[in-house]
């Protein structure tokens, strides 16, 4: 009964799965188009692109900080109708208010990176209306100067001009080595979808031989050539063929789906998928791939940006610590009349000069604390970097190495491959003459299957090999070229 179930499920998957398969939209996929559009149209690719946007803007605010920036205020109305307290000499009383302002002032403000400072040139005209007894007048402010100074002793745009362009040049390393994680996600479920069709296709070719033999057996048995135990032996080989082909078909399934999903291709479409025979004639030189990786990755662009950025923390620990000073000073002329023209005649000057010091007399060490506790963070950091650069440099050395064995491996497994495969044929050919009994062919017959699975998983380590050295180095050892990305276009 349980061989009867599985010709009959064997039957509908045969009959109903093309069937479904017509209403479908067939992509033949070679290994390198899934590359491409991994890259391209992958949820992954496109979040890194979104990412690199936002560190792009992060970057035109920097630079747009050091230029300068023009603003037009205005206020109108201010009504204030009320009363309020009036002191003179003769008490407090209770006044009434009863006017309107009006203000109107335009300023230019200039960011001076090699004080830390901050200038600005402003022109304002304000105009009161005193309700209560119908007048107006004018105050005007045709032209000042303003400088402001927050801390002498620390100048926080000196660092962001050291730490803002590397952190840009990182974010666009970083979208490029981004990618290639797209690429060697990619190669992860071209692999997995690449194995499972050619799981498929062993578990259909060894049902199809099992069910041949299977019913020679039964001959051989009805003629009494072969024993009870063989002919069930065989009836047991062609029962698992039939559910390792089932599970085949699942497992099929559900890496289409998962690269499906991965490329942005909705369930119409169904992937048929060209595995690569050919692999470069390639040997990576050590010398040269660590030099690429250290002129390239991303990472080599962060070891230096936290050394600064510990540098940018202990001066400003050391600033606070000790004396700050506060300046504001402003320059310009002013006039006040009763008409909008008398207000620009004969302005008067007008100068504002502020000095602030703040002098820390005691704080139980307070400053003193904060400035060690930002050395030894300093010191840590130094350290984690040491550590992390020697760790790349091997990693560097390991990857190469890898890779330039990977080949090897390759070549091992395709003749491994061929060679099973015939000796499967041989085997299968002795068996139907007698030569060979059920326990033989069903050792060749796992050996051809798993060597095919071999070579497949030979083909997916070169490959995943070759990406992660990519990613290491962001260097294109076939080509011969730094890898790179049009920056414009992303920010379109």
């Amino acid at each position: 009964m349980n061989r009867y179930k599985i010709y009959i499920t064997i039957l509908i998957i045969f009959l109903v799965y093309p069937l479904l398969a017509q209403e479908k939209i067939i992509e033949h996929l070679t290994f390198e188009q899934v590359i491409k559009l991994a890259r391209e149209q992958s949820p992954d690719a496109i979040m890194a692109k979104h990412q690199f946007r936002a560190n792009y803007w992060e970057f035109r605010t920097y630079k747009a900080g050091f230029r300068p920036s023009v603003r037009l205020n205005t206020t109108f109305p201010d009504l204030n109708r009320s009363y309020r307290e009036f002191y003179d000499s003769t008490g407090t009383s209770f006044v009434r208010v009863d006017k309107n302002t009006t203000n109107l002032n335009l300023d230019v403000v200039q960011n001076v990176p090699f004080t830390g400072g901050q200038i600005s040139v402003k022109t304002d005209l304000s105009r009161l209306d005193d309700l209560g007894n119908s007048k107006h007048s004018y105050s005007t402010n045709p032209f000042s100067v303003t400088y402001r100074q927050p801390v002498l002793l620390y100048n926080e745009y000196k660092w962001q001009k050291k730490i803002e362009p590397l952190k840009y040049d990182e974010a666009k390393k970083k979208y490029v080595s981004s990618l290639e994680d797209v690429s060697l996600k990619a190669v992860r479920y071209f692999f997995d979808l690449a194995l499972a069709q050619q799981n498929l296709q062993v578990s259909k070719v060894n049902y199809s031989n099992a069910d041949t033999l299977y019913k020679i057996a039964e001959g051989r048995y009805h003629i009494g050539t072969i024993a009870e135990n063989e002919l069930m032996q065989m009836e047991l080989s062609l029962l698992n063929a039939g559910s390792s082909l089932n599970s085949a078909l699942v497992d099929l399934e559900i890496r289409k789906f998962r690269l499906r999903s991965f490329l942005g291709f909705n369930e119409r479409v169904d992937l048929n998928l060209i595995i690569p025979k050919d692999i470069p004639e390639l040997t990576v030189d050590v010398d040269q791939a660590l030099e690429v990786a250290r002129a390239n990755n991303p990472d080599i662009i962060a070891f230096e940006r936290q050394i600064i950025e510990a540098e940018r923390n202990v001066a400003k620990a050391k600033s606070e610590k000790g004396l700050q000073a506060n300046v504001f000073a402003s320059i310009g002329y002013t006039q006040q009349a009763e008409e909008l023209r008398d207000a620009y005649i004969d302005p008067k000057e007008q100068q504002n000069f502020t000095l602030g010091l703040e002098v820390p007399l005691l704080d139980w060490g307070l400053g003193k604390g904060r400035y060690k506790m930002a050395q030894s963070s300093q010191e840590v950091i130094r350290t984690t970097v040491d550590q992390a650069r020697t760790d790349f440099v091997q990693s560097v050395y390991l990857n190469v190495m890898q890779f330039n064995l990977q080949d090897d491996q390759l070549i091992i497994a395709a003749k491994s491959d061929t060679i099973a495969q015939k000796r499967y044929d041989m085997t299968k050919q002795r068996f139907l003459i007698g030569k060979v009994d059920v326990l033989d062919l069903n050792v060749a017959l796992k050996e051809k299957d798993e060597a095919k699975k071999n070579y497949i998983s030979a083909l997916r380590q070169y490959w995943s090999n070759f990406y992660n050295l990519r990613k290491v180095t962001l260097y294109d050892f076939i080509k011969n070229n730094a890898l790179d990305a049009e920056f414009e276009e992303l920010i379109e």
